[in-house]
């Protein structure tokens, strides 16, 4: 079972934790046209009132305006990315066991099924990590998951 990898460019704002707070800071994204292959937003218990909100891509100048017109920046310190395969019981838990396996952490995960595929947005704290993981995971896939 072949993954679909490919490294996804991670931005990041901090967001008002109230009713359409993550809408506002994604408005002029939307306005710009931007599609946007994930979101994932918290709130941050550690600052009340504020959430964290991490979305990506965003490409070409009218979104790179468009994002720093909303306060995003693109994270510096965050590698990301984005396995897709075929859906089955276990195809998550699969993905992570062999990274772990490997000795690499995660600084989070996302992950969906839509109809018979599965996507997982992994995340690391640096480029190193990903790249190693992307390997990892591209022979696993050769060798059936």
């Amino acid at each position: 079972m072949a993954y679909d990898i490919s490294k996804v460019e991670v931005w990041t704002g901090e967001i008002e934790d109230q009713v359409g707070g993550l809408a506002a800071k994604m408005q002029s994204l939307a306005d710009a046209g931007v599609d946007l292959a994930f979101v994932v937003a918290r709130r941050q218990p550690h600052v009340p009132g504020k959430g964290i909100v991490f979305l990506g891509p965003i490409k070409g100048v009218k979104g790179t305006k468009a994002a720093a017109a909303s306060g995003l920046t693109k994270g510096a310190d965050i590698a990301v990315l984005r396995v897709e395969g075929p859906n089955k019981a276990g195809s998550c838990h699969a993905v992570i066991s062999h990274l772990g396996a490997a000795g690499i952490n995660l600084r989070g995960l996302s992950a969906s099924v839509i109809g018979k595929r599965f996507v997982v947005i992994l995340a690391f704290d640096n480029e190193a990590d990903a790249a190693k993981a992307s390997q990892i995971l591209r022979a696993a896939g050769r060798k059936g998951g």
